[in-house]
């Protein structure tokens, strides 16, 4: 099992709260490891976003707990009637809802005090809880930052690869069904973690005016390498699904098929390469022109076979999305080309070192 950045981060806000109520005299250190632990945050905007809403939710919590225990006492209906008003409330205010877990284990830590001094010791748990959220956050702040470009790129370049060595087996009948649809599962939760990974990537701010315009770039060249992704996978499932239909096809489209595959997945890797440097130059005028030209083959090749008349039409229309769908991709690989060319030409210092180094 592969230890993530966030862990560490659980487990060090866990022993820095519990060590700071130590030094601060408070007793019950453990309820400011809980805090803690649900007051870590995947990025340091969430942190900011987040801190004041925490605040704000725990302050509620809080406050509803000593009042109603003060009223109507210790009564486990009299907490669950306190956790249906502060989730209320905090939706009704649009809170953070990231904040409810939190706010829900204020009022419980709180409600099940001791009757006798009651607000003093409701008080220093409050205190309790407010130092767990505080040292989540200075952790956040300080520990580990995250490295969501890194991680983006790398799943993204494993991605491709194993789309691109799929759709390669498909067009030459040697790829196993069994292992295809399985891998195509794990393919859909991959993709949807590197959506979350962008939007992650996204939302984290620069703090150094110099990095705001090459950051905005990346955006549009992240963007746009999830896009062609999202395609190549849309291919690879047309491929799979009227894999029969195409080996029935005649010999030279089959052959087009796989030498146009061919020619996008190696495009498709190299534009990936290109943009940590493994590939220093721009793809030359003779692979634009390849690529160009058996796009226009395929679609030539596959309408000429329509207009024979010993033509399967149910096999044709069958077929025809999986053309479709290889010259979209080629679209968006030159659209991604373009991205990365613009990239280079105005953020040359701007290199992706930084991913290298972790590789």
């Amino acid at each position: 099992m592969k230890l993530g950045a966030r862990i560490f981060k659980t487990g060090l806000a866990l022993a820095l709260a519990m060590y700071s109520a130590i030094w601060l005299g408070f007793e019950g250190a453990t309820f400011a490891a809980i805090a803690a632990a649900f007051a870590i945050q995947p990025s340091i905007h969430r942190t900011f976003q987040t801190i004041l809403d925490q605040v704000q939710a725990n302050v509620i919590g809080a406050v509803l707990a000593v009042i109603f225990v003060l009223t109507f006492g210790h009564e486990p209906f009299v907490v669950g009637v306190v956790v249906i008003l502060v989730i209320a409330i905090i939706s009704k205010l649009k809170l953070e809802a990231s904040t409810i877990p939190l706010a829900i284990v204020t009022v419980i830590i709180i409600m099940e005090s001791p009757a006798e001094n009651f607000v003093s010791f409701a008080t220093d748990r409050f205190l309790l809880i407010m130092l767990g959220v505080l040292t989540a956050f200075i952790v956040n702040l300080f520990f580990i930052p995250p490295r969501y470009e890194t991680k983006f790129y790398q799943s993204m370049l494993k991605e491709s690869d194993n789309i691109n060595q799929w759709m390669m087996l498909l067009v030459r009948n040697d790829a196993d069904s069994r292992s295809l649809k399985g891998d195509m599962k794990r393919l859909d939760t991959q993709i949807q973690k590197l959506d979350n990974l962008y939007n992650l990537y996204k939302e984290e701010r620069n703090y150094l005016q110099r990095n705001k315009y090459s950051k905005a770039r990346k955006l549009v060249l992240f963007r746009q390498m999830l896009i062609t992704l999202k395609q190549s996978q849309a291919v690879l499932i047309n491929l799979e699904r009227r894999s029969e239909d195409i080996s029935n096809l005649p010999k030279a489209i089959q052959e087009e098929f796989e030498q146009q595959l061919d020619l996008l997945t190696n495009f498709h890797n190299r534009i990936l390469l290109r943009y940590i440097g493994k590939v220093t130059s721009s793809p030359s005028k003779e692979i634009l022109d390849d690529l160009a030209t058996g796009k226009e083959a395929l679609a030539k090749k596959f309408i000429d076979f329509y207009n024979q008349d010993a033509i399967d039409q149910q096999t044709w229309m069958h077929t025809f999305p999986a053309v479709s769908q290889i010259i979209e991709y080629h679209e968006e690989l030159a659209h991604l080309n373009h991205l990365v060319n613009s990239f280079f030409k105005y953020h040359t210092e701007e290199s992706t070192l930084d991913i290298q180094g972790e590789e």
